[in-house]
C-alpha cells in the first residue's frame, strides 16, 4: 500500500490530462472510505500484466469463494452435464418406518408446483405401498453433521444465508414467513408453515409505518415476531434458515403422507454422522486410517434423479447461493473423503495444484464464502481463472457467470457505462468486503482476467462504485 499511496501523492501534483492509468486508477481508489485495503490484478491475453495493486496479498474474498468451489467441480465431478444419476434422494421402507436418505442433492423441493426432484414423487411411492407406517426418518449421514463452516458468523444462522448444511436438502433448506396487516390496534397476521412454532408480538398500527423483526435461538423452532405493521402497508416477507434440514425434510414427508392417506403412527426422526478425527484428511494421513463414510438409507422403494449439476453450478455463480455452494464442496469431497468440509478443500487445493496456484497464496475453510477465515490473493484468483481459459470446459464456466448489467448479482452493475454486457465476473460482499473476479472485454476487444478486492471498508459501506469506475478506466485504456 506503501506504492499506492506514492502514486496517490505524485497524481495530486499532476495535471489530469497527464495522468499515467496507474495515477488514474490511484486517485479513483483514493476517493473510497480511508483504511479500504484493495487488491487488484489484471492481465492481457498474452499474460502480460497490465495492472497490479498488492497482488499477492491476502484477502477475504467472500463469495468470490464460489469461484474455487464451482472450478474444482467443473474439473473433478464426472457427468455435471447428464441428468443427476447419483445425487438425488431415496425412500425406503425398512420394518414399518420410512427412511428418507439425502445423497447431497441441493434442489429437492416441496412446493405445490414442482414439475421434477419433487418430495411429492416419494410421497406416492411409500402411499403407493403402504397405508400404514410408523416413524419418518430423515438421514443426512452421507456427510458427516458439518452443517456451519467454521468462521462464519452465528448471526446469519437464523437467515437464509446461513441455513444449515445436510446431504439431505429440501426447500434450499429455509421457511417462507409472510407478515401482513390486520386490523388497526390488532396483532398482525403471520403466515408460516406450522414447523417453527410462533410467538406473535407484532401489532397493526394505523397508516403504512412498519418497523418489524423476528428472532430464533439456534437450533430452537421457536419464532418471535415484534414489531408493527402498518394497515396501508403491503406484506413483508423475508426466508428463513432451517438448522435442521433432514428434520425438516421428515417432517414434510409426513404431512405428504398424511395427504395421501397414510397414517403416521410414529414420530419424525433423524439419523446424522457425528464427525470425526477420520474426516480430516490429513488425520488419515498421518494415522494411516479408512475414511469415515457411511450411508445407511435401505434398499430404496424409489429414488429422485435430479437435472444435470451444471444447471446448479451456474444457478450457484449467478445469484450466489450459500447452501447449494457448500453443497457442491462436500460432493467434491466425496471423490477421495468423507464427504467433510476438509475433504473438499483438499480436492480444491489438487485443483489449484494443477492451475499453478502456491499454497502460500490462499486458505479456504467453506465452500460459500461466508467463512471470515477464508483468503485469496489477486494473484492466487487470475492464475487459476486463466488455467481455466485453457480447459474444455472454459465456455460452460464462463456460461454460470454474471454479466454486468444483464443478469444475476451484476445486473445493476455497470449500467450505462462502457462495460455493461461485457464483464463476465463472480461477485462478493461480506462485511466491510467486496470481491469482483472473472473476465472482461476491453475497448480493443481483447479479454482480459482480472481479480479486485476490497477489505476493510470502514463503516461496512460498498467499495462497488470505486471498484466499477476502475475497471472501466482500465477497459478503456486497453
Amino acid at each position: 500500500m506503501k506504492q499506492l499511496a506514492l502514486v496517490v501523492a505524485l497524481t495530486l501534483a499532476t495535471p489530469a490530462f497527464a495522468q499515467t492509468l496507474d495515477q488514474r486508477i490511484a486517485a479513483k481508489l483514493a476517493e473510497a472510505p480511508l483504511g479500504t485495503r484493495f487488491g487488484l490484478m489484471v492481465i492481457d491475453p498474452d499474460g502480460k500484466e497490465i495492472v497490479a495493486i498488492n497482488p499477492d496479498g491476502r484477502f477475504i474474498p467472500a463469495s468470490n469463494t464460489k469461484i474455487y468451489t464451482t472450478v474444482s467441480a467443473f474439473a473433478l465431478l464426472p457427468g455435471i452435464n447428464e441428468p443427476d444419476t447419483s445425487g438425488g434422494a431415496t425412500v425406503a421402507l425398512v420394518g414399518q418406518d420410512v427412511v428418507l436418505a439425502g445423497r447431497g442433492d441441493a434442489r429437492m423441493s416441496s412446493a405445490d408446483d414442482c414439475t421434477v426432484d419433487c418430495l411429492a414423487t416419494l410421497a406416492d411411492a411409500i402411499a403407493a405401498k403402504t397405508k400404514r407406517v410408523r416413524n419418518v426418518i430423515g438421514e443426512d449421514t452421507l456427510f458427516p453433521d458439518q452443517r456451519w463452516s467454521p468462521g462464519m458468523s452465528w448471526n446469519n444462522i437464523q437467515s437464509s444465508s446461513g441455513t444449515g448444511i445436510s446431504a439431505l436438502t429440501l426447500d434450499d433448506n429455509e421457511l417462507k414467513l409472510t407478515i401482513t396487516p390486520g386490523k388497526p390496534g390488532e396483532p398482525a397476521r403471520a403466515e408460516l408453515w406450522p414447523y417453527f412454532t410462533v410467538d406473535n408480538q407484532a401489532k397493526t398500527v394505523a397508516g403504512t409505518e412498519t418497523e418489524l423483526g423476528w428472532s430464533r435461538d439456534p437450533n430452537g423452532k421457536a419464532l418471535r415476531i415484534t414489531g408493527m405493521i402498518g394497515v396501508d402497508a403491503k406484506p413483508k416477507t423475508w426466508k428463513l434458515g432451517i438448522d435442521d434440514p433432514a428434520d425438516y425434510a421428515a417432517w414434510r414427508l409426513k404431512v405428504l403422507l398424511e395427504a395421501r392417506g397414510v397414517k403416521v403412527k410414529g414420530q419424525v426422526q433423524t439419523r446424522h454422522r457425528p464427525a470425526a478425527p477420520t474426516d480430516d484428511p490429513e488425520y488419515r494421513a498421518k494415522k494411516g486410517v479408512a475414511l469415515a463414510r457411511a450411508f445407511v438409507g435401505g434398499p430404496a422403494l424409489a429414488r429422485l434423479t435430479p437435472p444435470p449439476v451444471f444447471e446448479d453450478l451456474k444457478h450457484i455463480n449467478k445469484v450466489s447461493q450459500n447452501l447449494h455452494a457448500e453443497l457442491t464442496l462436500r460432493r467434491v469431497a466425496l471423490i477421495e473423503g468423507s464427504g467433510s468440509i476438509a475433504d473438499g478443500v483438499a480436492q480444491v487445493q489438487s485443483v489449484l495444484e494443477k492451475a499453478g496456484v502456491p499454497r502460500t497464496a490462499w486458505d479456504l475453510s467453506d465452500g460459500s464464502g461466508m467463512s471470515s477465515y477464508n483468503r485469496v490473493s489477486p494473484r492466487s484468483s487470475v492464475t487459476l481463472l486463466r488455467w481455466v481459459s485453457a480447459q474444455p470446459w472454459a465456455a460452460q464456466f464462463r456460461e454460470t457467470l454474471p454479466i454486468a448489467g444483464v443478469d444475476g448479482t451484476l445486473s445493476r452493475r455497470f449500467k450505462g457505462t462502457p462495460l455493461e454486457g461485457k464483464v463476465f465476473a463472480k461477485t462478493g460482499t461480506l462485511n466491510a468486503t467486496n470481491a469482483l473476479a472473472g473476465y472482461f472485454t476491453a475497448a480493443s476487444g481483447k479479454t482480459y482476467t482480472f481479480a479486485f478486492y476490497a477489505n476493510d471498508v470502514p463503516g461496512d459501506v460498498s467499495a462497488t462504485k470505486y471498484m466499477d469506475d476502475v475497471l472501466n478506466l482500465v477497459a478503456a485504456a486497453n
